[in-house]
């Protein structure tokens, strides 16, 4: 009898590598069997259900600042206090009465589409937690693995395009894109480069469509034989994905994955780094309906030289940000698509010898543009010195319950997980509705 201990002990990583390689050596293909977020959710209970917002946003696209973004330095300069802000200049903005800094004029000229969160605060120091609590609500515990916001999402509201992901991560860790105890179905797919499209999404030059064909169905006879004899769920789950994997492959969205086809001007518009070309991508990605999608800045752990450190990081995320929101309200994009810009913490109001910030969870900054909520607005706020939260306190249960709301969903339906302990999307905390207009 065969042995389905594999599938029962194993954990999620590894059964994607197993039927990766099932793929590859049965079928002559490379195609992500691990497209998680492509698997049709036929158990979303809300996917058919209408948006319990009006007008609500259909999109988000998710800017996960990696390595902790100094506030001080980008979004909450005390001009005032001149020995907590250091040399970083600060600049008047398109938002009557909203500074940044000076590291960041594009973005400057685009806040008034722009909400500010700049009492945001956790426990949480380190970065791994710090990651973990920013994208999924809850604190990390041995004994489960939480999902993340994306794979939230897709479980409250389902797919738009059928045969591509509804949810991709670029450029950041596997890990912020898991499906968690909601198992494979809900999770990202992470992409590495964005210049490189969805790798493997063809059909190896080696092997001619028929073959192909043939293969498949030798395959489907056998998965159809094995389900007969075993109901393991994730082994019918990961049958599932070989159907979306070559419904993939013959759609005309992949073209969606290629930045071959903008034109160079828009190319230059976003910037020629990893970022800027993430952020058109997920542009295009959201176009073609793609759900969520996240592009990770990483480079912000500024201990030593914190200054010439955020100046380069801001040089990146300015273009990148300013050309996003404002490619996307040209496009009359904007009021539907939600842009996020979220990190695990701040820095240090006060400055180390080696000219640099530390880590600092009780006081920073995040943002949203688009999606319903108001611009040149900010919500919260930090005290003088920019090193505790003075008013209006936000938790990162609060932030993603907002975005949550932004989209329409029902932020207080719980999810349960295998053990039977229900869940939601903000660990029951509420949006912050006062940022919508």
């Amino acid at each position: 009898m065969a042995d389905t201990s594999l599938f029962s002990k194993s954990d999620e990583l590894s059964r994607r590598q197993f039927m990766i390689g099932a793929a590859r050596s049965c079928l002559g293909v490379s195609v992500l069997p691990m497209l998680g977020s492509t698997v049709a959710t036929s158990d979303t209970f809300a996917a058919a259900a209408p948006p319990m917002r009006p007008n609500a946003a259909n999109a988000v696209i998710y800017l996960n600042m990696s390595g902790g973004m100094s506030h001080i330095d980008t979004f909450d300069p005390k001009p005032r206090n001149a020995e907590k802000q250091g040399p970083t200049p600060v600049v008047d903005s398109s938002a009557d009465g909203i500074q940044i800094s000076g590291y960041l004029p594009r973005t400057a000229a685009q806040m008034h589409h722009v909400t500010l969160f700049r009492s945001m605060y956790t426990n949480q120091g380190a970065h791994e937690q710090g990651q973990y609590l920013i994208h999924r609500s809850y604190p990390p515990r041995g004994t489960i693995v939480h999902p993340a916001l994306g794979a939230w999402v897709m479980r409250l509201s389902g797919r738009r395009n059928t045969t591509i992901p509804g949810f991709v991560s670029i450029g950041g860790s596997a890990e912020n894109a898991t499906g968690g105890f909601m198992g494979a179905k809900y999770a990202g797919v992470p992409l590495g480069n964005p210049n490189s499209g969805l790798k493997d999404s063809m059909r190896a030059g080696s092997v001619s469509e028929e073959e192909f064909n043939k293969r498949l169905s030798i395959a489907d006879r056998m998965n159809q034989d094995f389900h007969g004899r075993f109901g393991q769920k994730q082994v019918k789950t990961y049958s599932e994905l070989y159907d979306e994997a070559v419904k993939l492959m013959t759609s005309e969205d992949l073209k969606a994955f290629d930045l071959q086809h903008e034109d160079g001007k828009v190319r230059d518009y976003y910037g020629h780094n990893n970022f800027g070309q993430g952020c058109l991508l997920a542009r295009r990605l959201v176009e073609h309906q793609v759900r969520f999608v996240e592009v990770t800045l990483g480079g912000w752990d500024t201990h030593v030289d914190n200054f010439v450190s955020v100046e380069a990081r801001c040089q990146v995320l300015d273009q990148a940000l300013a050309a996003l929101i404002s490619d996307l309200d040209r496009r009359g994009m904007l009021d539907r698509t939600l842009v996020v810009l979220g990190t695990e913490f701040g820095r240090t109001p006060d400055i180390n010898g080696n000219t640099g910030r530390d880590h600092w969870p009780r006081a920073f900054t995040c943002l949203m543009a688009g999606g319903g909520v108001k611009g040149g607005f900010v919500y919260g706020a930090s005290d003088r010195n920019a090193r505790m939260v003075a008013e209006n306190g936000v938790t990162p249960g609060m932030f993603n319950a907002t975005i949550g709301h932004a989209l329409g969903l029902a932020t207080d339906r719980t999810v349960t997980s295998s053990s039977g302990r229900p869940f939601t999307i903000g660990d029951e905390a509420k949006p912050v509705k006062e940022v919508f207009a």
